[in-house]
């Protein structure tokens, strides 16, 4: 487990002055809304909604919320900041299977809401813009974390995978704020009620 604090931001290193951690950056500040657009395609073009797109899709969003959960739970709810500011490096929990949980369960998120809009062609679309998307967030990410931790994280980085889970080698745990995670999430829960609601009205009176 690695908790090491962080009193100042550190100066940034090459890796986070790259045009893709420029990118990036603009991206990370705003990915907030940036789905917002993209929902619309899902809601507003017909498709053919069925029992087995439902089940399907709703199932996609509870296992990708439960992997945000698990990411919140490790890192705290100091992952909702636009700062670069990073006090630790968490490598334990769901951050030990890959790099980036949180963005993994937004992914599966998105792409299970598209699933029950019925509207299937969308989700190769979907699923490339949101690749897209976070590739550059990632590339920012990942050029702060070597200049707040150097070859701490690049040690972290080296055995860890960037988006496909796999076991780590070496069991680690560290402190879970389950809880706090469960309350801070509970605006994104909010979200995917509201959207559900509005998939039901699509199937009732649009389709």
């Amino acid at each position: 487990m690695t908790t090491n604090s962080v009193t100042a931001a550190a100066e940034p290193c090459a890796a986070e002055q790259t045009q893709a951690a420029r990118i990036g950056e603009v991206l990370f500040r705003n990915r907030g809304w940036i789905p917002v657009p993209f929902l619309a395609v899902p809601l507003l073009v017909p498709g053919v909604q069925a029992p087995e797109t439902w089940l399907i899709g709703l199932l996609m969003v509870a296992i990708g919320e439960f992997i945000r959960l698990a990411g919140v739970a490790a890192a705290g709810t100091v992952t909702r900041r636009r700062s670069r500011n990073v006090q630790r490096l968490v490598d334990y929990g769901a951050f030990a299977w890959c790099r980036n949980p949180l963005y993994v369960g937004n992914w599966m998120v998105w792409l299970g809401f598209t699933v029950v809009s019925g509207v299937l062609w969308f989700l190769p679309v979907a699923a490339l813009i949101f690749a897209i998307e976070y590739h550059y967030i990632v590339r920012y990410e990942e050029g702060v974390l070597e200049s707040i931790f150097g070859a701490e994280y690049l040690a972290y980085k080296e055995r860890t995978p960037r988006w496909f889970p796999r076991p780590p080698s070496t069991p680690s745990s560290g402190p879970h704020a389950w809880g706090e995670a469960v309350w801070s999430e509970r605006s994104t829960v909010l979200q995917y009620v509201a959207l559900i609601a509005a998939f039901v009205l699509k199937e009732r009176y649009f389709t």
